[in-house]
């Protein structure tokens, strides 16, 4: 029989090492899997996992209790997705402002539905891109509840269903989430658009 996981918990905070050993294969794959599907890549997903158990054994102390184990770990495995994401955009970012062959590397990381077409002007994959930029500042400023969802549901192309079971929340809420943000979206680009016409 199955230790529970609120056991292992219990004991990895005794820093039982047998007992994350259990929870570590337990979860390994699932949360692999959780991983590579947001940032897309199998260095990046091993060094994310890693990052996750090692919080798991450092902080188990921080599991409230309150819902499962595993939506706690997943929570922490999106999170730490996230902040890499983040961080490999900085990086990005900073290379794009002087080499301009990676816009087509920009395009595949975009959500379609807020990038107007590209029209026929022969600047339009430059104006593409400079749109795709703005539209990445943006989503960062979104409060981290919203990003969270954004980046499962467009970054990762998670089900809204699957996104509401990895952050321990109603679907509902996930949904609402991502209205307020989209809705958020839109205005900020609405206003960005009127300012340049008054201009």
């Amino acid at each position: 029989m199955q230790t529970p996981d609120p056991q292992l918990i219990a004991q990895i905070k005794e820093r039982d090492a047998c007992a994350f050993q259990q929870f570590f294969e337990r979860y390994r794959e699932q949360i692999h899997h959780h991983v590579r599907c947001i940032v897309r890549d199998d260095a990046s997903a091993n060094d994310v996992v890693q990052e996750v158990f090692l919080r798991v054994w450092n902080r188990a102390g921080q599991w409230s209790g309150r819902g499962s184990a595993a939506s706690w770990l997943f929570r922490i495995a999106t999170h730490l997705s996230l902040t890499h994401l983040r961080t490999v955009r900085r990086r990005r970012e900073q290379r794009l402002e002087m080499l301009s062959e990676t816009v087509e590397q920009e395009t595949q990381q975009v959500p379609e539905w807020m990038i107007e077409a590209a029209s026929e002007r022969p600047d339009a994959q430059v104006e593409r891109a400079d749109q795709q930029r703005w539209l990445r500042r943006q989503v960062q400023e979104l409060s981290e509840d919203k990003r969270e969802v954004f980046h499962l549901i467009y970054d990762a192309q998670v089900e809204v269903r699957d996104a509401a079971e990895r952050l321990g929340i109603p679907e509902g809420t996930v949904k609402s989430r991502l209205h307020h943000g989209r809705r958020q979206l839109s205005q900020a680009w609405q206003a960005t658009n009127n300012m340049e016409e008054h201009e």
